[in-house]
């Protein structure tokens, strides 16, 4: 039997990488004979750059940009030649990740960094820029990444969401010139506006250290950033991706592209699931976000197009049978629901082995 495995990280503890070896560690002790084939998966956040340079190569470039509280954060350009030249893929989390703002809420935290991440990747000639959006712990609208760039305005567009209040005027041309004729992408991992019920702030704000009761007033501040640029397009698909960088990347005159495609596209995601008789993905917690343009809804359509099952190992599974079957997926599995939530936080690696192994009874040949 033929088995894809395609998982995302398993956010706080594992890799997409490290998660795909588990699964086929623990897969292996169940059904020796069974053929794997490992595809590690990104939707834009964290592990975007590693899963591409795995498929892709290139060249890593090293640079260093400012993090969303000002200090100094390591990240890398990733170069991948090409016939109409080459092509930049950077990653926003590394200079906005929630692993970096060390509990500080999103609205105090800056995308500056994601800027000069910007700039870098379009100091190195490349003809095209893709800018991989998820796992951010900021929520600025990406005014921070606009400054970077040379946008003024008469606010405060560097110091996070905080400084927005009292915004009336934004030059973007600065920012835009800098861009040129670059073609830019917006890698996002999520489809969400930038303001309102279903924004970046009122959606994401939660868990990215918002209280509850500042989100209306965090997401009036980003409604005078949209005022004062581009209301319209803050209105689009992805302009809520990443805290709003997905915004400030589309007045910039980007393009949108789901992450998931994009690196689907990139492993030749289809043609593998052709091959395979069965397709697993995963993620930390499977729920019903993941239809926005998360990994396992990503995957599962391409097994749908490829007529083959999808089924999902996850750490907790939040949805339920009829929600999960309109994802795509067959069957979900939960690591915790397993071995308990302890040991799953302390031994993520083991757990998740363990679970593909009971896994592989159901499903291997």
């Amino acid at each position: 039997m033929r088995v894809l495995i395609a998982p995302d990280k398993f956010a706080g503890t594992l890799t997409a990488v490290e998660a795909a070896e588990a699964i086929a560690e623990g897969w292996r002790r169940q059904a020796p004979d069974d053929e794997l084939d490992l595809a590690p998966m990104a939707d834009g956040g964290p592990g975007f750059c590693d899963v591409l340079h795995a498929a892709l190569g290139g060249d890593l470039l090293a640079v260093t940009v400012e993090g969303p509280h000002g200090e100094r954060v390591p990240a890398t350009v990733l170069l991948v030649g090409g016939p109409d030249g080459a092509t930049a893929y950077v990653e926003s989390a590394q200079a906005c990740g929630l692993h970096l703002t060390g509990g500080e809420g999103a609205e105090l935290g800056t995308t500056t960094g994601v800027g000069e991440l910007l700039l870098a990747a379009l100091g190195t000639g490349a003809r095209r820029v893709v800018v991989g959006l998820g796992g951010s712990g900021t929520n600025d609208g990406g005014a921070g990444l606009l400054a970077a760039l040379g946008a003024t305005s008469d606010g405060v567009l560097d110091r996070g969401a905080i400084g927005l209040p009292g915004l009336t005027a934004v030059d973007l041309g600065p920012a835009r010139a800098r861009v040129g004729d670059v073609r830019l992408v917006a890698a996002t991992d999520v489809d969400n506006p930038l303001t309102g019920m279903f924004g970046a702030t009122r959606t994401f704000g939660p868990q990215k250290g918002i209280p509850d009761d500042q989100l209306p007033l965090v997401d009036s501040w980003l409604e005078e950033l949209a005022t004062a640029t581009d209301r319209r397009t803050s209105l689009e698909k992805g302009a809520g991706a990443a805290g709003g960088l997905g915004y400030a990347l589309l007045v910039l005159g980007a393009e949108r592209a789901p992450g998931i495609e994009l690196v689907a596209e990139a492993v030749r995601l289809p043609e593998r699931a052709r091959a395979a008789d069965l397709v697993l993905t995963g993620e930390g917690a499977f729920d019903f976000s993941s239809r926005s343009g998360k990994v396992p809804y990503g995957v599962a359509a391409v097994a749908g197009e490829a007529l083959r099952p999808c089924v999902a190992l996850a750490g907790q599974v939040l949805v339920g049978s009829r929600e999960m079957r309109a994802l795509g997926v067959e069957s979900a599995y939960s690591v915790v629901d397993l071995v308990g939530k302890d040991r799953a936080f302390a031994e993520p690696r083991a757990a998740l082995a363990e679970l593909a192994q009971r896994v592989a009874r159901t499903w291997s040949h």
